[in-house]
């Protein structure tokens, strides 16, 4: 009778934590509907570069173990990486692919950690970048993030952070401005 009990309290115990984690997500998917990244274009001619990563995780910029639930690229897995002049494409295992403008994209450099993956020192490879907000209330900012990847090639890190360097167009962070403050000079 006693190993019943200890059983019957393991399984509410293990149940409640995924309900707790099942809700959790819920409550980041809503919280991050808006963003996504931008429709993929027709895009002509061949890839600048093209490889295979390992897709981690999409964050807010300079806050790497805070997962975004950004569309496509809610949850991590194997794809392909493309540059383009017209931006890059990340093809994930099972997510439509996702594009990130040239216009929006504000550099790539090396990483070590995010939310899920701790790797030796540049291991990663970090690409900052605007995301694209749907349906959102016009006066909102569109926030900076930064999405990581894992190269499965050596020395693929320095040349996909050397080919995404060379598209960025955004290479400063700008401030949004308030038309309000300014007029109340």
């Amino acid at each position: 009778m006693d190993k019943w009990i200890g059983a019957l309290v393991a399984f509410v115990v293990v149940g409640g934590l995924l309900w707790l984690a099942f809700r959790a997500w819920r409550g980041r998917e809503r919280r991050d509907a808006t963003l996504s990244a931008y429709p993929l274009p027709a895009l002509e001619g061949e890839a600048l570069l093209e490889t295979e990563v390992l897709y981690v995780a999409t964050t807010p910029i300079g806050s790497p173990l805070e997962r975004l639930a950004v569309h496509g690229l809610a949850f991590r897995g194997a794809g392909r990486i493309e540059v383009f002049p017209e931006g890059v494409v990340l093809r994930i295992a099972g997510e439509q692919p996702s594009f990130l403008p040239a216009s929006r994209i504000v550099s790539a450099g090396e990483a070590t950690y995010a939310i899920d993956r701790g790797v030796e020192p540049g291991g990663l490879v970090a690409v900052s970048w605007i995301v694209d907000l749907n349906d959102a209330e016009p006066e909102q900012v569109a926030p900076y993030v930064d999405s990581y990847l894992r190269a499965r090639h050596p020395g693929d890190s320095a040349r996909i952070i050397a080919a995404v360097n060379d598209i960025a167009a955004a290479r400063t962070v700008m401030q949004p401005h308030h038309e309000s403050e300014a007029s109340d000079d």
